[in-house]
């Protein structure tokens, strides 16, 4: 129980704050015991009730995201159902290999936004009126993310971050507000998903979700004081961090 909380706090702090929180519980919940495809229901089930934390942390910054949200949260419904239905039909390994690298590029596409933009032809109109292409782009790209997302889920902060910076947004806090929502809609739809399959461990779902409720609420909340530039370093560490780690796993 100590160990599934800890899990739980750890992973609800780093995803409050970047993302990347279930490889912190979902290899927890397989040294315990619990079969794969369990762990990965209980763990999205846990995570999902933890992000009430942050999003009340971040509560100020919601209504600057407002109108982002008519555009992504259709997109990331679909995309969350979708994700959590193939899991159920193929198994674990389908998107595997490709979650480093889009990890990695997720990461490397937050840390020179700027230069993306410029590079792309999207120039520097910000987030009060992003250029139209980069608009479809962040759709596009949002839906594919919420696939993965409802599918496993590890890094999905990171890769929105990623194209959230693409389109302009610099207010890394308003950006957490806008990919916590997300991310939590995404989790809801694949958690009642994997609820009507049966995949759940119901016990230590409930220990995890306390510990991940702390640590998504802490996370949010101190991540606040700290200086804009301090939270994007802390996010492309997290970021590289966790594209090392399942390239490390996937080669090794």
């Amino acid at each position: 129980m100590l160990g599934l909380a800890a899990a739980g706090a750890a992973a609800g702090a780093i995803n409050a704050v970047a993302g990347g929180g279930t490889l912190v519980t979902f290899p927890v919940l397989i040294f315990f015991g619990t079969p794969k495809i369990i762990a990965n229901a209980t763990s999205t089930l846990a995570l999902v009730i933890g992000t009430a934390g942050s999003i009340f942390s971040l509560r100020r910054q919601v209504g600057a995201v407002k109108p982002w949200l008519v555009r992504f949260v259709p997109v990331s419904v679909l995309g969350g159902l979708l994700g959590s239905v193939l899991l159920t039909r193929m198994g674990e390994t389908v998107f595997g290999r490709l979650v480093p690298f889009l990890i990695l590029f997720a990461t490397l596409l937050f840390l020179a936004q700027g230069a993306f933009r410029r590079f792309a032809g999207f120039g520097e109109k910000g987030a009060a009126h992003p250029h139209h292409r980069a608009v479809w782009v962040a759709v596009i790209f949002q839906f594919a993310v919420s696939v993965y997302g409802g599918y496993f889920g590890a890094g999905i902060g990171i890769l929105m971050l990623g194209s959230l910076g693409f389109l302009g947004l610099r207010d890394i806090h308003e950006m957490n507000a806008l990919k916590n929502i997300l991310s939590c809609l995404i989790n809801v739809i694949a958690a009642l998903w994997f609820i009507g399959a049966g995949l759940i461990d119901w016990p230590r779902a409930g220990v995890m979700s306390i510990g991940a409720l702390g640590g998504y609420f802490l996370g949010a909340h101190f991540s606040q004081r700290l200086p804009q530039l301090a939270v994007r370093r802390l996010v492309t560490v997290i970021g590289l961090t966790i594209s090392a780690i399942m390239f490390w796993r996937q080669f090794r």
